[in-house]
């Protein structure tokens, strides 16, 4: 067990650099100049060296680099170009919004997927069974943001319900800030149910047709003990691994939904940064994205250790 701990300890270390090099290298060759974007288009061509200088921006891609390794080490992602703070602070004011769509979004979707998908591999070729496939089928097709426009005109707008967008006021309450999650929380929660269900009842109908479920049946075990506590246990692992997949792609997804929803977290932060060449910031994001990812996949291996005792061996 410790061998597999360590073994995905290193595949860890070996993913993040990877990322921080990849990311790194494809902000800079991108074109546009911070430097000239923050003067403006008045400025000449003598300011934008002087702030190019005075930001590292004259240096080669290798030296800046290294500095950012060095700095990256020390638990500094740099300074912000454009809000001139860390780009850690900046982080940490927009991860509230952030966490909490994710979370509320990966809910939501277990709520709806993980028992229609097992109740639909239960009456396999039945009205529910094919009516859920479709339903999955469609919601995989519709973009998460084309579905909060919809669910903004309606709810938002036309009914009044929900607020239209943004996350209340600095004092707002968790009620109020709850309220301005439901609407994006659903267009991705929907959005994301139906890989869940899919997975979760292509995973059931393996475990159904299994010996050891006929012989559970066949001792007379109620049917709710026999789905439940033998087949849905032994069907945990590619459901924990779509799971943790979800929570993932919710983290990088939020971007364009926070956008629709003008939410004020890591993914508006992350378009603004990207508009302004904000390099500290575009970097630094995307590693803290990277590595939530990464950390996830981890606590689903881990995950692994108690629902399968094979793993440990």
């Amino acid at each position: 067990m410790i061998r597999y701990i360590l073994k995905r300890l290193f595949g860890m270390i070996i993913v993040m650099f990877l990322v921080v090099t990849i990311v790194f290298v494809i902000v800079r060759v991108t074109p546009g100049d911070p430097a000239a974007v923050m003067l403006g288009p008045d400025a000449t061509p003598q300011d934008i060296a002087d702030l190019r200088s005075r930001l590292g921006l004259d240096q080669s891609i290798l030296q800046q680099y290294v500095l950012y390794i060095g700095q990256m080490l020390q638990g500094n992602l740099g300074q912000s170009i454009f809000l001139n703070i860390p780009v850690t602070t900046a982080l940490a004011q927009r991860a509230e919004p952030t966490f909490f769509l994710t979370m509320f979004s990966l809910i939501l979707a277990a709520v709806i997927a993980l028992p229609v998908g097992i109740y639909a591999a239960y009456r396999r070729g039945s009205f529910i069974d094919q009516a859920s496939t479709v339903v999955a089928m469609t919601a995989a097709s519709v973009p998460s943001f084309w579905l909060g426009l919809i669910l903004i005109q309606v709810f938002a707008v036309r009914f009044g319900i929900f607020p239209v967008s943004g996350y209340g006021g600095p004092g707002a309450s968790f009620w109020v800030r709850l309220q301005h999650l439901v609407l994006p929380a659903v267009s991705l929660g929907v959005v994301s149910s139906a890989l869940i269900l899919r997975f979760t009842r292509a995973a059931m109908l393996d475990v159904f047709n299994d010996d050891y479920i006929r012989t559970a049946r066949a001792k007379g075990l109620a049917e709710g003990r026999v789905v439940l506590k033998h087949a849905l246990k032994n069907a945990l692992i590619p459901i924990l691994t779509v799971l943790g997949l979800t929570a993932a792609v919710l983290v990088a997804g939020a971007v364009v939904t926070e956008t629709v929803f003008a939410l004020p977290g890591v993914g508006s932060l992350v378009v603004s940064a990207v508009l302004r060449r904000d390099y500290p910031v575009i970097q630094g994001a995307l590693l803290v994205i990277a590595g939530l990812y990464v950390l996830i996949n981890f606590a689903i291996d881990m995950l692994y250790l108690l629902v399968d005792p094979r793993v440990r061996y």
